[in-house]
């Protein structure tokens, strides 16, 4: 019996549902798939599926087999990636995750300035605000914001820092005014982006009086910055955006930064992959490409933003000064 074989053969079947379906995908027939599971079932003695004619199901044995075959045929393809020499050539096709909002507006851009070294690497991203399970093989890197990490196996490299920011449109300022106060904000519509790193009705501002932390609510909630940034620009609201999301549209006039002395949700930007004694050469250059490529990126992004502020904190000065003085002068009139 070639149990190695059988273990893939276990595995597709769980993966594709049907051991019809695993056949097609490996290019075999049902009745070998059925064979191949059976020899396994015989040699463990002990039943890991259980079959009807419309469904198949993992019985608790076949459970906990199932985590440790896919386990075991990684770490085989690892070797035998090593032994072919993956480790000296990138190629073939690298698995990516990220979280959304920095997958568009970072990873992607990163994606294409990579592939111009490395041609002969194919690239599958998956964007989702919920991070995989790396040892389970779905994917090869993560790119992930977090305050910080729990513990764990995994190799994981910070790539720098941003934060958010309170941002609103012209349209809206114009029409409802924008808040001098974080207290100002509870007489406003507060837009809410759910994310995996924070509460999303809990904002915590800090700014010169220190940390601040208001319960918002508002009349749109979603779970991707970009989406946010529509409502935002669509006049809903004010909307916390982290910075990677909201510098086009401030640097384009779309977006206005409200109580811009306060920033918001301070996280780091992370490469995460598993711990493995061989990482294959398309990983090991992806991670080295991030680390030298994405801290320029996210400083460049940081200084424009404190650059646009700045110019911001400026206008307002000179729009307040002639109330000011008209305010002095009026005073002075009825004395």
């Amino acid at each position: 019996m070639d149990t190695l074989q059988n273990m893939r053969v276990f595995v597709r079947v769980v993966e594709a549902g049907s051991f019809t379906a695993a056949a097609q995908s490996l290019d075999s027939t049902t009745g070998a798939m059925s064979r191949a599971v059976s020899e396994l079932e015989a040699h463990l003695r002990t039943r890991l599926l259980n079959r009807s004619t419309r469904r198949l199901a993992l019985t608790p044995a076949g459970e906990r087999y199932l985590k440790r075959c896919s386990q075991i045929l990684a770490d085989v393809d690892n070797a035998e990636e090593e032994a072919s020499c993956a480790h000296e050539r990138p190629a073939g096709a690298l698995r990516m995750h990220s979280f959304a909002s920095i997958g568009q507006q970072y990873v992607l851009p990163a994606i294409s300035r990579y592939r111009a070294l490395h041609p002969e690497v194919t690239v599958e991203l998956t964007l989702s605000q919920r991070m995989p399970d790396l040892f389970e093989g779905s994917s090869d890197v993560s790119v992930v914001t977090a305050a910080s990490l729990p513990n764990s196996d995994l190799v994981s490299h910070q790539l720098g820092s941003s934060c958010s920011i309170l941002c609103a449109s012209p349209a809206y300022v114009h029409t409802h005014g924008a808040p001098r106060t974080p207290a100002d904000l509870s007489h406003h519509d507060c837009l809410i982006l759910k994310t995996p790193t924070a509460p999303a009705h809990e904002w915590v501002l800090e700014g010169p009086e220190g940390s601040v932390e208001m319960h918002v609510d508002g009349p749109v909630q979603v779970n991707i910055a970009e989406s946010l940034a529509v409502a935002i620009r669509e006049g809903m609201g004010i909307g916390m955006l982290p910075v990677y999301a909201a510098i086009e549209g401030l640097r384009n006039g779309t977006l206005v930064r409200v109580l811009p002395q306060h920033i918001l949700q301070k996280n780091h930007v992370y490469a995460l992959y598993p711990s493995r004694k061989f990482v294959d050469a398309k990983t090991k250059t992806w991670v080295e490409f991030l680390r030298a490529h994405l801290p320029q990126v996210i400083a460049r992004d940081m200084a424009l933003l404190e650059e646009l502020t700045q110019v911001q904190l400026a206008d307002a000065a000179a729009i307040s000064a002639p109330d000011a003085l008209a305010a002095t002068q009026k005073a002075k009139a009825a004395h």
